[in-house]
């Protein structure tokens, strides 16, 4: 590439002067395969495995991720050698296409397309129609005698290099599209004639000159170099970054560079191109799915900006076409054993395929396709355990609406993500974001979206757009964040200056309660009411797989009946965590609750237990029933009991007169009961230590409780849990009361119980000195929220502020509050697990904080031999699915 600017090229360096950056595919052959997804992002190596299965495959090549890597690491340079190996395998290009980059008389045009190792669709940059000049589309008219698809194509290279490379906006150049259509009477761009798109063309070169002050490249050649850079660049772009950000992806290189031949679905009514599914991404069903347009280029499908047509119309128009169609939809969905999305270019009648992946797909259809395709003998059940991601499965497990509840349609448009969603009518993704931020729940109302509109796509209930089809920006990106989504929506008049749609007769204004069926494509004025999901079918199928697998248990966070219950049908093996605190809010219990704080002496104390006895007595029983057969592990008082007292003034007085004292003396109390740092201060088991009557008073309700259900015929395992331990001397303190009183109940009931009394390792001392604390302890359960508090030196409820500092920065790869820090909490988890094991060989180790229902926590629980993970209820399942599949990797890694 002599004509490229020699300062792109970085110094050679050791690491680099012999390196291969570029591979080649194209004529039957290709130097990279699927396999090679790291080092060609996954367009290019399905690129390359297409053209080794004789699929038509435009030739090309691919700049590796590691010269993207490379090109950030020289300051924004390129690597030693990359244009030497561009301009052989342009070369080759050239030879294997029979045309030249630039020749005026025999053109070859190219594609210039970002594809990192994981699919960002739409993320990431791509140039169309790369190597047009003012030479080159006097030369393509006479070439291809079809004056109307040069200049078309002319006008599309000079908005997207304008926008991609030069940061023109895109908006410009449409306004300039559109005051051409309107000045003619083109409703459609296919409407306008040559000599219309040569005045585009006009017009577009003088806009880019008046906004990035230069002319527009007429060498072909420097052309190709601001476009591969351009594409690095785009790595970073803020949208790219937010997807990555989205979706927990880290430590990949970059993005590879694909420089393919071109060619051409706008050539006229038998040229067309598409986008296609093997299998429908929302719902699962084995049916061929997808979208095309006639006389049209790719971007104009998922950009959204024309509403293209169901592929079943393509039979009908195309049938030769579609037949091939099929052919490879199978062809590939056997050779990949998943579900492809696959975009096409068709040509003057012949077809081509431009790129194959996984398709992205809503948590109801991965379920479907992964039981299915076990059914079809296409795949195994541990396969399709690994197939599904556990924190899809949050889609799953919410409601729908209510099919009985009556509802006010407004409108229809096509259904392009499942679910059901309420919200206010906001139009654009900044006011989505900051109406979140107010604790507002949003749909987002567009024309159509932009991988800009990323963001508030992210907040909002749901998505509505005017434009777009199944396969557009909104309906794959919704997809892939399980969110609601109604696109193509003709029937909305959308108008961002007054904040407001028209659909029919009713008006929509920001703020206005809308709700959407993303299974009907259905839009609906105010709110609708909603029912819980089912669980059964293809997903019950996929959950008895993942139990049959699994070796770890899942357990649950809950502290009433009702969440006992909600658990249990998702799947619970017990309760891992029961916050008895949470009973003390309730109603009059508070009351009794501010009696026992006032208190003076030990018996105005045990006078105001003696009121929660009964109380907390009947919540536990009702937990054991809920359970029948299941251990319930129950966690003393934790909290410090300033908790339990109003803080502002008039609460105080209301406090005061409820309780026939004066408020003075709240407020004294009050301002005893003040921490500089509660969370480190008189709380858990060093209340019990002052306070000891108040975990007498809840052991025997938790052991009366457990006689009452046995004799009733439920089966009881109640489990004793102290918070907060950090020395084996407190342990043993509570213990020795605890066991006189549970003694003495099970002696005036007459009874036999089976329990365990163990302790929280929360503390980083109680981690060091395991092996002592399990001398006495009967469990452990790692409360990893404070856990992480201590270990870190971070405040949980203030790191917050400063913590995205630390992911933006690459401080931290993730929240330690969501998942756990296994380099070093981990270590200190697995030193517990290991010492406390030495002294008890059955001791029974689980964990309890929000941490049980992150997947990749519970990798880490199964792999340091937990016996447990305990979630929220509605994280079940992912716990479930997760802990199966730390199994089947497990034993995947031994072979």
């Amino acid at each position: 590439m002599s004509t490229m600017t020699k300062a792109k090229s970085g110094k050679k360096s050791g690491s680099s002067t012999k390196k291969k950056w570029v591979y080649f595919f194209g004529t039957g052959k290709a130097e990279g395969d699927a396999k090679m997804k790291n080092l060609l992002g996954g367009k290019g190596a399905n690129l390359a495995e297409m053209t080794n299965l004789g699929i038509p495959v435009p030739a090309g090549f691919t700049i590796t991720t590691e010269a993207c890597a490379e090109f950030y690491e020289l300051g924004k340079n390129w690597p030693a050698n990359l244009e030497e190996q561009i301009d052989q395998n342009l070369a080759k290009l050239e030879k294997a296409m029979g045309a030249q980059l630039g020749d005026k008389d025999n053109p070859l045009l190219v594609s210039v397309r970002s594809g990192a190792a994981v699919s960002m669709p739409g993320m990431m940059d791509t140039v169309l129609n790369l190597g047009l000049t003012s030479d080159v589309v006097q030369g393509l008219i006479i070439k291809t005698e079809n004056e109307r698809f040069a200049w078309d194509s002319y006008r599309r290279f000079i908005q997207m290099f304008g926008n991609v490379v030069m940061g023109v906006p895109h908006e410009d150049f449409e306004h300039a599209l559109d005051a051409k259509k309107k000045q003619v009477g083109a409703k459609q761009d296919t409407d306008l004639n040559p000599n219309d798109l040569k005045e585009i063309v006009r017009q577009y070169k003088k806009l880019y000159q008046e906004k990035t002050g230069e002319e527009f490249p007429n060498d072909p050649k420097s052309q190709l170099s601001k476009a591969i850079n351009a594409v690095f660049n785009s790595w970073n772009n803020p949208r790219a970054n937010k997807y990555r950000e989205l979706n927990n992806i880290r430590g990949l290189l970059g993005t590879a560079v694909n420089v393919q031949a071109m060619v051409f679905g706008n050539m006229g009514d038998t040229s067309g191109t598409g986008v296609c599914f093997t299998r429908d991404p929302s719902t699962g069903e084995n049916k061929f799915y997808g979208e095309f347009l006639i006389n049209a280029q790719g971007e104009d499908v998922v950009a959204g900006i024309r509403t293209p047509e169901p592929l079943d119309r393509l039979k009908s128009k195309m049938p030769d076409v579609y037949k091939s169609l099929c052919k490879f939809r199978d062809k590939l969905e056997k050779h990949y054993r998943d579900m492809q999305d696959i975009e096409f270019t068709i040509q003057e009648g012949k077809l081509y395929m431009l790129q194959t992946r996984n398709g992205k797909r809503t948590a109801h259809a991965a379920v479907r396709i992964a039981v299915e395709m076990v059914k079809e003998k296409m795949i195994d059940q541990k396969t399709a355990i690994l197939r599904v991601q556990p924190s899809q499965l949050d889609q799953l497990l919410h409601p729908t609406f209510d099919p009985k509840e009556k509802k006010e349609k407004i409108a229809k448009g096509l259904p392009a993500s499942p679910g059901a969603a309420t919200g206010k009518a906001v139009f654009t993704a900044e006011d989505a974001e900051e109406w979140h931020k107010r604790g507002e729940k949003v749909i987002l109302v567009r024309i159509e979206t932009s991988p800009e509109d990323i963001g508030g796509m992210h907040v909002a209930e749901g998505i509505l757009t005017a434009r777009g089809g199944m396969t557009s920006h909104a309906a794959v990106v919704a997809r892939g964040m399980g969110k609601c989504c109604v696109a193509g929506c003709s029937d909305l008049s959308i108008n961002y200056s007054t904040k407001q749609f028209k659909a029919g007769s009713a008006v929509v204004k920001e703020g206005d309660y809308i709700s959407l069926d993303g299974s009907l494509g259905e839009v609906y004025l105010g709110k609708v009411a909603t029912q819980e999901a089912a669980l059964s079918g293809n997903f019950g199928k996929l959950m008895k797989w993942a139990d049959g697998v699994r070796d770890m248990n899942v357990r649950t966070n809950a502290d009433t009946p009702h969440d006992s219950q909600v658990a249990r049908k998702f799947g619970a093996e017990g309760i891992g965590l029961c916050r008895t605190e949470h009973m003390f809010f309730e109603g009059d219990r508070i009351v009794a609750m501010r009696e026992m704080i006032l208190a003076s002496d030990l018996d105005g104390r045990k006078a105001a237990l003696a009121k929660l006895l009964p109380i907390q007595r009947q919540d536990f029983e009702g937990i054991f029933e809920a359970m029948d057969g299941l251990s319930v592990t129950i966690r003393l008082l934790d909290p410090p009991l300033h908790e339990f007292v109003p803080h502002e003034e008039a609460s105080q007085a209301e406090m005061a007169k409820a309780m026939k004292i004066s408020a003075e003396a709240i407020k004294q109390k009050v301002a005893a009961l003040h921490e500089f740092n509660p969370m480190l201060g008189h709380r858990g088991c060093r209340l019990g230590i002052t306070y000891p009557e108040i975990y007498d008073m809840q052991t025997r309700a938790i052991i009366e409780a457990a006689c009452n259900m046995k004799k009733r015929g439920v089966r009881v395992y109640p489990e004793i849990m102290i918070p907060l331990i950090g020395t084996v001397n407190e342990l043993k303190f509570l213990k020795t009361s605890m066991l006189q009183v549970i003694q003495t109940v099970l002696e005036e009931k007459k009874m036999k119980i089976d329990y365990k009394i163990g302790t929280m390792i929360e503390i980083p001392r109680a981690a060091i000195v395991a092996d002592t604390i399990a001398e006495v302890a009967e469990f452990f359960s790692f409360g990893t929220n404070d856990l992480t508090q201590m270990t870190f030196g971070f405040s949980r409820d203030d790191a917050g502020n400063f913590l995205k500092d630390y992911y933006d920065k690459g401080i931290l790869e993730d929240d330690p509050f969501q998942t756990v820090d296994q380099e070093g909490v981990g270590t200190l988890i697995k030193w517990a697990v290991e010492r406390g094991r030495q002294v008890r060989k059955d001791l029974k180790i689980g964990i309890c904080g929000e941490h049980g229902g992150d997947p990749k926590t519970i990798n880490f629980c199964y792999r340091v031999g937990m016996n447990y993970v305990s979630c929220s209820p509605y994280r079940v399942p992912i716990a479930r699915l997760a802990a199966a599949q730390a199994s089947v990797l497990k034993k995947q890694a031994k072979k």
